[in-house]
């Protein structure tokens, strides 16, 4: 088996992929010093931009499941050349990948075929798109609709915030060629939930909820992040909801893809608004999200090799998933001023003491010394199971305090909201 990618994402489905009974071995490109820990796996430093050069390597070792992690190598069409050289792959085509890659392709495909979401208008030139917002007013959000590796997203409070962000995205392109189109849409307000399906065409199984906590700070202020900590299940997603989610946003995507002549194949990620029982659509991910997919791993109860080696060959109705009953949370620990600028090459001890949790490496490397060293803006994802969620909070953070790292800057209230919904159940 092969995994591509290098973030904590990659590194948890490492973990749970090397533990199937379908696994000989498992190789993970580029991988990280947390996959290089594990057992029965290997880091691979092939380019995994360079499609060629990862169907060689699969050919090469015989690999029989490729698993594609990040959204850059599915929107650049890695799966496509994969599957050519018949080689069993989870994750969509180029085309169908354009669901996260294009915003705007996103927004169409909900309009056309009637699934929930917010209002919006696409933009290519500044002063429409001020013009736009002047006549809407604020709260209303501004999106690069290119990858912006999940920062091209400003919830803007105010007129001028709008405008600034207009000129941040298609003027200054702070975000490069993802922001040479623009999808200014109306202000949802409710709670956020991240809901996941495996899709093949429109055959669809879906996983657990999760909730991201995305912004910086405690109270989820401050600026937005990749996502600063998660947890399962999330208690706003309901039975109710998870069955309006599967019809109106899942089912009715994989139809509209499939109708569009791009079918879907793999992990449909739906970023959720809910208000009064009821989920619109933020957003679509072509992938498992990162850092839900850590909590997830830690629930699943089943063969993962199996479930996504069926999945990939045409067998997703032969699919069963299985969950703990526990509640899961994942703390991340990231470098002292992301996501802003931050030190790299500070080094963390203490990993390998580390009890009651799983510590999951988002962005550290080896320095000259062998020491391990921060090497990004998210660095750590720290992972505790409990009876509910309250338990498995107190575990994470126990865990993270076990870590010694100097630099490390991480929020406090991870899982708040379910924590307070369990409180209020109790009185």
């Amino acid at each position: 088996m092969l995994v591509v990618g290098n973030g904590g994402r990659e590194h948890a489905l490492v973990w749970r992929l090397s533990q199937s009974s379908l696994c000989e071995h498992l190789y993970s490109a580029p991988g990280n010093p947390g996959t290089a820990a594990e057992k029965n796996v290997t880091n691979v430093g092939i380019n995994v931009n360079n499609n060629a050069e990862v169907v060689k390597f699969c050919k090469e070792k015989n690999v029989g499941l490729v698993l594609v992690g990040p959204e850059v190598p599915l929107v650049a069409g890695l799966a496509d050349d994969l599957q050519a050289a018949g080689i069993p792959t989870w994750g969509p085509s180029a085309k169908a990948a354009q669901l996260e890659g294009s915003k705007a392709f996103m927004k169409d495909i909900c309009k056309k075929y009637n699934i929930p979401t917010a209002a919006y208008e696409k933009f290519t030139d500044a002063k429409r798109a001020k013009d736009f917002i002047k006549s809407l007013g604020a709260p209303i959000v501004v999106k690069a609709s290119g990858l912006a590796a999940g920062k091209g997203v400003v919830v803007a409070r105010t007129v001028e915030e709008a405008y600034q962000a207009v000129d941040d995205m298609l003027v200054s392109k702070v975000f490069g060629d993802a922001g040479n189109e623009l999808v200014i849409e109306e202000f949802l307000d409710g709670e956020e939930a991240s809901f996941f399906a495996l899709v093949d065409g429109e055959k669809c199984v879906p996983l657990i909820s999760a909730q991201d906590h995305k912004a910086v700070g405690n109270g989820d202020t401050g600026p937005n992040t990749g996502g600063m900590g998660t947890y399962s299940p999330a208690p706003v997603v309901t039975d109710a909801l998870s069955r309006q989610v599967m019809d109106e946003l899942v089912y009715r995507t994989a139809h509209a893809m499939a109708a569009e002549g791009h079918p879907f194949k793999g992990t449909l990620f739906a970023g959720l608004m809910i208000k009064d029982g009821k989920a619109k659509l933020l957003e679509h991910n072509v992938r498992f999200g990162d850092p839900e997919c850590q909590s997830l791993m830690a629930r699943l109860d089943c063969d993962l090799g199996e479930a996504l080696h069926s999945a990939s060959t045409g067998r997703l109705e032969q699919v069963k998933l299985a969950w703990r009953p526990d509640a899961a949370v994942t703390v991340v620990m990231a470098a002292n001023g992301y996501p802003g600028n931050y030190q790299k090459g500070t080094v963390i001890r203490g990993i390998e003491n580390v009890t009651g949790a799983k510590v999951f490496h988002a962005g550290t490397a080896r320095n000259s010394a062998g020491e391990l060293v921060a090497n990004g803006g998210r660095v750590l994802n720290v992972t505790a199971l409990g009876k509910d969620v309250a338990e498995a909070q107190v575990k994470a953070y126990h865990a993270v305090k076990q870590i010694q790292w100097d630099d490390a800057y991480y929020r406090t209230d991870i899982a708040w909201r379910a924590i307070a919904r369990l409180q209020a159940a109790k009185q």
